[in-house]
């Protein structure tokens, strides 16, 4: 696994843990970094990921409901669903990945952690939101 690519897994670990159990983020960030050390980049590159997500877990949600709808948010499962939260977060509010990376850091994520649709799943949904890429910049932005 890619060095940025294992500082998102530990991103997504923390998060799925934080949604699932509603344990506290720094805690559970800690927790992961004993388990599975990162660089002080990388780790400073997860807890953006984390810390940048949490706050805006609503809107996240509701603009991937939004942009699509074919989904169902509420049936998503959890990993898929906090794949595609960091995802939408990487490129419509952090600007420092370009939505093509977001999108194959996603799949891959989704290979490794999710269900075997995980990854078109993940990627049919990152497709549309990818087409209203511009809107959700702006939505996200004010939020």
């Amino acid at each position: 696994m890619k060095p940025r690519t294992r500082a998102r897994a530990l991103a997504l670990q923390v998060l799925y843990e934080v949604d699932m159990a509603n344990h506290p983020p720094g805690e559970v960030f800690k927790s992961r970094l004993e388990e599975s050390p990162l660089s002080a980049e990388l780790s400073e590159f997860a807890h953006q990921i984390i810390f940048g997500i949490l706050p805006l877990t609503t809107e996240l949600d509701n603009t991937i409901a939004k942009y699509a709808p074919e989904w169902p948010f509420d049936q998503v499962a959890a990993i898929d669903r906090n794949i595609l939260r960091m995802a939408c977060w990487e490129f419509a509010v952090s600007h420092d990945t370009p939505i093509k990376v977001a999108i194959n850091e996603a799949v891959e994520l989704a290979k490794h952690y999710g269900s075997d649709s995980a990854p078109r799943f993940v990627n049919g949904v990152l497709g549309s939101l990818a087409d209203h890429q511009h809107e959700i910049k702006q939505y996200l932005q004010k939020a």
